[in-house]
């Protein structure tokens, strides 16, 4: 009798579940004490668990038949995890029921099986999407989202007509497991082949589909055109197409309701169903509340002239964030009043005019109290406060806070993308903590690279054996700490100094090494910095007559500068003043160069003085900003006061340049403008120009060999023959190619070039940086200033890419064609006009 009660109660209990009517007598149920509650049947779930969720306990009265029972299997049934439910009376004692709920769980998940149809590049993609973790119960809504988050991911990718399914299969190595098997029939992508608009009056088919940016009709003569149907970014055109119609006076245009049709297995057609409604104007502008600016000035400031047509948008960005100028809110928010408000409310529609209300609220002059730093791992605090524009006691401004973060994005020591600010005002107490969070990155380079340069038997001048670049830069030096070994990490660092050692080689004939340190803040308490180099080379030319490396020049030299930062005009202005030393040893140097020095010294003492301003919001991918700079070099006027009469033809070369004289100027200007741009993809114009002159402070003295300009190749590495160069990269023309006339090996004593280039980033990571460019280039180089023609140029153009890797730096690759013939070069001599690969690391080209 007992078996047989539980079987019909399992079964008017299991109909219960699935909504069906039962039977009994409702009418006079018996009432049952529970004895005891048993959970049976399950692998993975508490029974106790189970028991809590059906909401029954031990000594609750029940009524069989009755819907205590039925609540408790629709409770269970709704957890989703629960494939079948059946219970059991196992036994009555007297008023005693003693009941057995019998579970059947839902099958558990062990992977994914991507079969037909998926890429094996697309498998990790698709996982991300989807909840692919091991052990997930797998019901029908699971399978449903993941067929639904796979086909919007061939959706995306023009794959309008993909279907999806997937198939349960159970896994016979794991007890109630089961792998999904996924299956995608892609079909072909689906193209746009025609979208009609409906309802226009304001604006032709063309103007609209103008604004589309992704959605594009197909058309054999848009060759680089994509026409691929994409959902999500045909919804975002449609939005496109509304604020175009709002930014010209038409605020209640709506898209009424657009449908796609076939139009091929492949094509669709769109048709795009426009309601404009009325234009609208700005009549009558009324502010309300402002006692710190007077109206006049806030009506100059917005900028919005009545019968102007009306233009949300625009009245926003004129009163909250205007990019190409200023705005209302910021001469607020720049002058301290964190707390002010604006609210533009629309008072009057008539007709086709609407006048506009401004609701002021200034509040309180909010003083800055704490600044607080997060993320800083390795960076010191302090070397983060000294650059913030933000110091307490100071008025709030919103200006200083971007200031902030562009000096902490250049320093390169965080990932600009990381950056983050978050003020928290106090309205009551009239002041804001501000809080700056960043995220480390590593700034610490290695400079490395090699070749073979070939040997003595292929080569008339020598340049044979291991050819190469090694270096190491620190940019996060701390010199403080060098003596705390237990602080290196993997050397003293936190500081922000600046510290590196280089080393170069091109075989048996040129070797180089320097080395260079740098304070920024010099005794650290104002913006001066402190800067000390040496360098050392030694080039050795073979000598083809005697057998040997006889021909050499070494150059010894070191310099120590300070450089401050200016108040005036502004504070992105550095003053930076260096005093050089350099000493230029030759022997047997007038064999190969032909300009009269065969052995001697020479000495060099210079004094150069450079003004620049850089507000470049990033030093490696700036996407705004420039940079300009003014530097002049003099040594000691020595021929106005040594008594040598250097008009003498016969004056020993030894004698002549015993001490180097001369004065050199340059300028240097960088321009970048984002042409356009988004969060992370900003497509950049740089435009670029440099110009150089070297002169003499006395016409019979002549300018001699020293410090003159090279222009060519990468602008980086030179060979022997270079006294004290001037490196000037030209992409598309081999180094030393460009004619100097008489001092063809070692420079002219003037140069211009120009520059033109449009950069886009492809990624963005903090691990790899990348972008491409593609420019134009034009410079040239003359051997005395009476022969100075600055549109004569040799011009270039190409493609390139940067890449900045943390522990190289940044990396140049460049690709140049040469546009002009090249004068004394034969037409014929085909290595002189094909196109140069230029290769630079840990600097920009200049």
């Amino acid at each position: 009798m007992k078996k047989y009660l539980g079987v019909i109660l399992g079964v008017l209990f299991s109909a219960v579940a699935f909504g069906q009517k039962i039977g009994g007598d409702y009418k006079s149920p018996t009432e049952y004490i529970i004895g005891d509650i048993k959970v049976t049947g399950v692998q993975f779930l508490d029974p106790n668990a189970i028991i809590s969720i059906t909401n029954l306990k031990i000594g609750d009265k029940i009524a069989i038949p009755g819907d205590q029972i039925s609540n408790a299997i629709k409770k269970i049934w709704d957890q989703g995890l629960i494939g079948d439910v059946e219970v059991n009376i196992e036994k009555i004692e007297g008023t005693q029921i003693f009941l057995e709920f019998v579970l059947k769980e839902r099958p558990r998940l062990s992977k994914y099986v991507f079969n037909k149809g998926v890429k094996k590049g697309e498998r990790d993609d698709l996982l991300e999407k989807i909840d692919h973790t091991r052990g997930t119960v797998v019901n029908d809504a699971m399978i449903k989202n993941a067929q639904k988050k796979i086909r919007n991911f061939y959706l995306e990718k023009g794959y309008y007509n993909s279907e999806v399914s997937i198939l349960p299969v159970k896994d016979s190595l794991l007890d109630n497991n089961i792998f999904l098997k996924v299956n995608v029939n892609r079909r072909k992508k689906v193209k746009s082949k025609n979208i009609n608009f409906h309802g226009l009056e304001a604006f032709t088919p063309k103007e609209l589909k103008g604004k589309m940016k992704k959605t594009k009709e197909q058309r054999l003569y848009k060759f680089f055109v994509s026409s691929k149907f994409i959902k999500k970014q045909y919804e975002a055109d449609k939005e496109k197409v509304i604020e175009f119609y709002n930014s010209k006076g038409y605020r209640d245009a709506i898209i009424v309701k657009d449908s796609i049709s076939k139009y091929s297995s492949n094509k669709i057609n769109i048709d795009i169903y426009v309601e404009e409604g009325n234009r609208y104007y700005f009549r009558n502008i009324a502010w309300k509340g402002n006692y710190i600016y007077s109206t006049k000035v806030l009506d100059s400031v917005l900028g919005i002239k009545k019968g102007a047509v009306y233009n949300a948008d625009v009245l926003q960005k004129r009163l909250n964030y205007n990019p190409s100028g200023l705005d209302v809110s910021s001469m607020y928010l720049d002058n301290g009043y964190l707390f002010f408000s604006v609210d533009p409310v629309e008072v009057v529609v008539d007709g086709d005019s609407i006048d506009i209300e401004m609701r002021i609220y200034e509040g309180k002059l909010a003083i800055i109290d704490k600044i607080t730093i997060s993320g800083n791992t390795k960076t010191h605090d302090h070397v983060i406060l000294r650059e913030l524009r933000t110091v307490p006691g100071d008025k709030f401004s919103r200006s200083d806070l971007i200031r902030s973060k562009r000096e902490l994005s250049t320093l390169g020591y965080f990932n600009p993308e990381k950056i983050d600010i978050d003020p928290v005002p106090n309205q009551a107490k009239g002041t804001v903590d501000i809080h700056y969070k960043v995220e480390e990155k590593p700034s610490d380079q290695i400079q490395l690279s090699g070749g073979w340069g070939g040997s003595k038997s292929t080569s008339s001048y020598g340049y044979g054996g291991l050819t190469g670049t090694l270096g190491l830069v620190f940019n996060n030096f701390s010199m403080k700490n060098i003596t705390k070994f237990k602080t290196w990490d993997p050397l003293p660092s936190g500081d922000g100094q600046r510290f590196s050692i280089n080393f170069q080689s091109n075989g048996r004939t040129y070797q180089n090494y320097s080395s260079s340190f740098m304070e920024p803040w010099f005794r650290g308490r104002k913006p001066i910095s402190f800067t000390v180099s040496t360098n050392h080379s030694n080039s050795n030319s073979y000598n083809p007559k005697t057998g040997n490396y006889d021909q050499h020049l070494d150059i010894t030299s070191m310099s120590v500068g300070l450089g401050r930062r200016l108040k005036k005009p502004d504070d992105y202005f550095t003053l930076h003043n260096t005093l050089s030393y350099s000493l230029y040893h030759y022997r047997n140097y007038g064999n190969y160069s032909r300009i009269g020095i065969d052995t001697g010294y020479s000495n060099n003492i210079a004094f150069t003085t450079s003004l620049s301003r850089n507000n470049i919001d990033e030093f490696n991918f700036p996407t705004k900003g420039s940079s300009v700079a003014f530097t002049v070099s003099l040594t000691p006027p020595y021929s106005l006061f040594d008594g040598i009469n250097y008009s003498d033809p016969k004056l020993p070369a030894t004698t002549r340049y015993k001490f180097v004289e001369y004065h050199k100027w340059g300028f240097d200007s960088d321009w970048y403008a984002t042409l356009v741009g988004g969060t992370k993809r900003h497509l950049v114009l740089r435009v670029k120009s440099n110009f150089g002159y070297i002169g003499s402070y006395r016409a019979k003295t002549g300018i001699g060999p020293f410090e003159r300009y090279v222009m060519g190749g990468n602008g980086m590495f030179g060979y022997y023959g270079a006294i004290g160069t001037d490196f000037i990269g030209l992409r598309g023309y081999q180094a030393y190619a460009l004619p100097y006339g008489k001092y063809s090996q070692v420079g002219g004593t003037a140069f211009d070039k120009f520059t033109v280039e449009l950069r886009y980033p492809i990624a963005t990571s903090q691990a790899l940086s990348l972008s491409i460019l593609t420019f134009f280039e034009a410079g040239n180089v003359w051997d005395t200033p009476d022969k100075f023609s600055p549109f004569d140029l040799y011009r270039s153009a190409g493609v390139g890419a940067r890449i900045f890797m943390p522990a190289f730096g940044l990396i140049g690759l460049d690709y140049g064609w040469p546009m002009d013939l090249i004068p004394n070069q034969p037409v014929t001599n085909k290595a002189t006009y094909k196109p140069v690969f230029t290769f630079t690391i840990g600097q920009q080209l200049r």
